[in-house]
């Protein structure tokens, strides 16, 4: 959606949810380019056997996006936050099925570290993160949402204040503080 402007991606959003399938069509080229780089680093921070494909991925995500009846989308960024999110629990599912079948399942807690998330990742991170989050989203549902948009979708803090309703300086204060709740969190979790 970078190579159309703001105006004719929230068109294209609206005529694919009225069921245009030519427009449906015409959403998944333009969105297919991010929709994959978000895969692609996703997947970079999972196990090496990891069985999911960045493809794969990308297309479980959208078939997710476009069944979305009660959505109003408000344009690109809000379209790409909700793809986060779906990837974000598609990824979340695959890894509570892999750790499932694992005998004692064996979650190993790590902490939230940008330069360590960057790097190879577990299914059991994963998980330990999702549980984190759900435990954040009790206390502060606005926070979680923004780990999510920023840590699995990738947006920027000018992409979350507009997704949020919030002005740029109050998400950096935010953020600021998220990280270094979840980073006490995780590390309880690693210590337990």
């Amino acid at each position: 959606m970078n190579s159309i402007n703001p105006a004719q991606a929230t068109q294209i959003l609206e005529e694919a949810q009225r069921g245009d399938h030519v427009a449906v069509d015409q959403l998944f080229q333009v969105a297919y380019d991010q929709l994959r780089r978000l895969a692609v680093k996703y997947l970079s921070r999972e196990r090496k056997n990891h069985t999911l494909q960045p493809t794969a991925l990308v297309h479980e995500a959208y078939m997710k996006l476009i069944d979305q009846t009660r959505v109003d989308w408000r344009g690109r960024t809000h379209f790409f936050a909700i793809g986060a999110q779906a990837m974000r629990r598609i990824l979340v599912d695959h890894a509570r099925a892999h750790t499932a079948a694992k005998r004692g399942g064996g979650r190993h807690r790590v902490t939230l570290d940008e330069q360590i998330m960057g790097g190879s990742q577990r299914s059991e991170d994963l998980l330990a993160l999702e549980d984190s989050l759900v435990k954040l989203t009790e206390l502060d549902p606005r926070q979680a949402r923004m780990v999510e948009l920023r840590f699995f979708g990738g947006l920027t803090v000018e992409e979350v204040a507009e997704v949020l309703g919030m002005s740029k300086r109050s998400v950096e204060r935010e953020w600021t503080m998220v990280r270094s709740w979840l980073r006490r969190e995780l590390s309880e979790d690693e210590t337990t």
